[in-house]
């Protein structure tokens, strides 16, 4: 039989792991909702597009319950909302992509806003302004980047990936500087996959918006340091 103490642990235990289900569940139902949602919302502007809505509503609640998961592991209240806006967000974008091919101007462009009160709301948090510096710097260093590429290459990125590498840049450098270049690298590596593979099925290329928003998520589901 168990002491006191070790039977008191386990059953804190146990009650952990009840309430980070419970905040996973919470996540991917909302998650859900908001997915639906924007995905009905994408259909309906001006120069938007024809997103699926079962796909986006899975999509986003996975995610979204992937954050869930991290809050509950100690992810600090002030970054909750990075990473479930840019999942909802990525989410659309992505799918506009791929099916339209194209980043559709009405959410890449009011991205910017957005990531700036997201990152002043997760600086009055931490108690710091170093992220909001690297981010400055982030926007400048990814989407200058690109721009630089696009012009030697207009063929190599499209106007939406410039538009929407600024405000990842933002995002993933506020992690941290090896956030930013580890987005950035893995976006490359993983549009090059794609695009070996596609070529093998036949198809010419493959959009590179879906690697830079998968990566950049995965980035930002770590707080800055």
């Amino acid at each position: 039989m168990l002491c006191w103490p070790a039977n008191r642990w386990l059953r804190a235990g146990k009650l952990a792991d009840v309430g980070s289900v419970w905040v996973a569940v919470t996540g991917a139902i909302a998650g859900a909702g908001a997915g639906a949602g924007g995905a009905m919302v994408l259909r309906r502007l001006p120069r938007g597009a024809r997103v699926p809505v079962p796909v986006c509503t899975v999509v986003v609640a996975l995610l979204w319950a992937a954050v869930g998961e991290r809050a509950s592991e100690g992810l600090p209240v002030w970054w909750w909302p990075v990473p479930l806006v840019l999942g909802w967000a990525g989410v659309l974008l992505a799918g506009a992509d791929l099916i339209a091919r194209r980043l559709p101007d009405v959410l890449t462009l009011p991205a910017y806003p957005v990531v700036a009160v997201l990152l002043g709301v997760a600086a009055a948090g931490a108690g710091t302004t170093e992220a909001l510096a690297r981010a400055a710097a982030g926007t400048l260093l990814w989407a200058g980047g690109y721009a630089a590429v696009r012009l030697v290459a207009p063929g190599a990125l499209g106007g939406g990936d410039v538009k929407l590498a600024g405000s990842l840049g933002a995002l993933t450098a506020a992690t941290s500087w090896h956030g930013l270049l580890l987005a950035v690298l893995a976006a490359n590596m993983l549009t090059a996959a794609f695009a070996g593979a596609a070529r093998l099925l036949g198809y010419r290329d493959v959009p590179h918006g879906p690697a830079m928003l998968a990566a950049a998520w995965l980035v930002v589901l770590h707080p800055p340091v």
